[in-house]
């Protein structure tokens, strides 16, 4: 009977090291299908992280041309026409010599917050008129632009977010406008928050060739990988919707 026992307990320990096994080889499995499926949607989740961010700051945008009304008859130039629309909070996109990733490299993909300055409306952000982070007066919500040192990606001094710079961020490799603001890469908002289309610094008045969207916008990002995403702004509202 004792030894019956002991071939017993002798079996139940070789069963017991059998099913560990069994469950370690499982485990195993399980991790390798979960790889399989996870690391490749990981790009597909960083162009949805990217889109959701840039969907944050149109908003931001607008939350800014709606608190910091830009109107003041008294801001003229030269010939006496009032120029104050050109200094809406804008949100423009571009890939230039500041926002590579060190200097002389290539140009990504970025975009900055800004409001033109009415004295010398060039339709480029200085770091003067880059709206600051909230909560965070040294920094300027910018992924970078080649007109000053500050505001150059690759530079030491660089006050603007890494974040805001799509293609080193989130590996973007293009941002384009289509629909109602297909010529351009930027939007700015009036005082009540409605879009307005095109580079502000060449309108005469402050509501030129029906610079108001009258339809959607659509901003396509597309990642490395050929993945594309689409933002849809609305007229009149600027509701931004992502399109997943």
């Amino acid at each position: 009977m004792y030894l019956g026992h002991l071939k017993e307990m002798r079996y139940n320990k070789t069963m017991k090291k059998a099913f560990t096994l069994m469950e370690l080889i499982f485990v195993i499995i399980v991790i390798a299908i979960l790889s399989a499926v996870m690391i490749p949607n990981f790009e597909n989740n960083s162009l949805k992280q990217a889109a959701q961010q840039v969907a944050a700051d149109i908003r931001y945008t607008q939350h800014l041309a709606m608190i910091n009304d830009r109107y003041n008859p008294q801001d003229l130039n030269g010939t006496g026409s009032v120029k104050w629309y050109k200094t809406r909070w804008q949100i423009l996109f571009s890939a230039n010599a500041g926002s590579a990733e060190s200097n002389g490299g290539t140009p990504q993909v970025a975009y900055t917050v800004f409001s033109d300055n009415s004295n010398n409306s060039t339709g480029n952000p200085d770091e003067s008129e880059v709206a600051f982070v909230p909560g965070n007066p040294s920094h300027r919500m910018t992924g970078g632009y080649n007109s000053s040192n500050t505001l150059r990606y690759w530079h030491a001094n660089f006050v603007g977010l890494k974040r805001m710079n799509l293609g080193i961020a989130y590996s973007i490799s293009s941002v384009s406008f289509s629909g109602t603001c297909g010529a351009s890469t930027r939007l700015a908002f009036d005082y009540i928050g409605r879009p307005i289309k095109g580079n502000l610094r060449f309108d005469t008045n402050s509501y030129m060739n029906s610079d108001l969207l009258t339809s959607d916008c659509n901003i396509t990002l597309a990642h490395d990988n050929g993945d594309t995403i689409i933002l849809t702004v609305k007229p009149e509202t600027g509701y931004v919707k992502v399109n997943y």
